[in-house]
């Protein structure tokens, strides 16, 4: 698989599992849905709470792949920002 494909699914799946993360937190903070009217609304909480911890468990594993994948470009900007090298335009 071409380096720039496998880049994109990592980014495509790291965007879904932020959003699912994001929104599952959201539902589990009750203040929140207190506030807005939806503790009256039944929500399956065991499942959301379970969904929350898988998405973040791989949202933590894809950032790492995705730090793995980019390393070169994160080492390469890292050395010009510390030798004040100036960048091309």
């Amino acid at each position: 698989m071409d380096n720039i494909i496998l880049k994109w699914l990592v980014d495509l799946a790291l965007g879904i599992s932020f959003f699912v993360c994001f929104i599952t937190g959201l539902l589990k903070y009750t203040v929140l849905l207190q506030v807005t009217g939806l503790s009256n609304v039944v929500l399956p909480s065991a499942f959301i709470s379970d969904l929350h911890d898988w998405s973040g468990i791989i949202l933590g594993l894809l950032v790492f792949l995705h730090l793995y994948l980019n390393r070169r470009w994160i080492i390469t900007m890292t050395r010009k920002i510390l030798t004040n090298t100036p960048s091309d335009p």
